[in-house]
């Protein structure tokens, strides 16, 4: 792969395979175990793998808007040493991601909710109980879910207020162990998703309640992204939901890859993501 700020060929693109879904006509979920413990039990859930176009997003990175693309890159240095440390990342990390998604897009108010830590190594997951990168195409929230996430974190009074204004949700995406050398994050152009025909919704069965995201069909009017060798001091923020409804982007896949060019000794990933509403008087 790539260094940062290369491409990974001359064109700046690289073909991968990407896993898409199918709808089989049965009601899919996905029963979610804790971080560390493997994957949960899947019904109804079929992948599609298709091969796809990635294009290095780097060069064109400056002219992404959230409203648009869906997802931007930014510079941003943290004050974190250990993300593996709760009680650091929560008082340090948090306030640092709401103060981004505040300027990055103009919300009044923004709430970090959780975040998930990704190793793309069996034995370190099991070892610190955290997740593997996810491979499928998919988005964090569907058009029911966001609202029950808002009324899940806000007092009952003020979840009904912000319901009736614009209100939305967006990742904050980063590498927490050098620049990433396998399983990069893969993002796709929201404008060139059709809202109306290529998502499939997921129930996501967890101990303590039962959340909806959304799967990806496959369709080849996609165009997919990717930042080569993202590091430490670098946020990618891509949308998951937008209650506007004017062609402001929504929703935006995401997942993994595997880059054709991954080296054998390639360092495997470790990843932060943290999920946040934010919302606009």
């Amino acid at each position: 792969m790539g260094r940062r700020g290369e491409s990974a060929s001359g064109d700046g693109t690289v073909r991968a395979r990407l896993n898409y879904s199918v709808d089989t006509g049965e009601p899919p979920v996905d029963t979610v175990k804790a971080p560390g413990e493997g994957r949960g039990e899947r019904t109804g859930v079929v992948f599609d793998p298709h091969d796809v176009t990635i294009r290095d997003a780097r060069p064109l990175a400056p002219g992404f808007d959230l409203d648009r693309e869906g997802v931007v890159l930014l510079e941003h240095s943290t004050a974190v040493k250990n993300f593996y440390d709760d009680s650091e990342v929560v008082p340090v990390y948090y306030p640092e991601v709401e103060a981004i998604v505040k300027a990055a897009t103009g919300a009044d108010k923004v709430v970090v909710f959780d975040h998930t830590i990704r190793i793309d190594d069996e034995l370190k997951q099991a070892a610190l109980k955290v997740r593997a990168p996810v491979r499928n195409m998919h988005n964090d929230f569907a058009e029911i879910s966001a609202p029950r996430r808002v009324r899940d974190l806000l007092p009952p009074d003020e979840a009904e207020a912000r319901l009736k204004k614009r209100y939305g949700s967006i990742n904050v995406w980063r590498s927490i162990a050098g620049p990433v050398q396998t399983r990069p994050l893969v993002v796709c152009d929201a404008r060139s998703i059709d809202d109306a025909r290529d998502w499939i919704a997921l129930e996501r069965h967890y101990p303590d309640r039962v959340g909806v995201t959304l799967n990806l069909r496959y369709n080849p009017d996609h165009r997919w992204y990717y930042f080569p060798g993202l590091d430490e001091d670098e946020a990618v923020l891509f949308k998951n939901y937008d209650s506007r409804t004017d062609g402001t982007a929504r929703f935006t896949a995401h997942g993994s890859f595997h880059h054709p060019d991954t080296r054998s000794d390639a360092t495997p990933r470790e990843s932060v993501e943290v999920r946040t509403l934010m919302f606009w008087d």
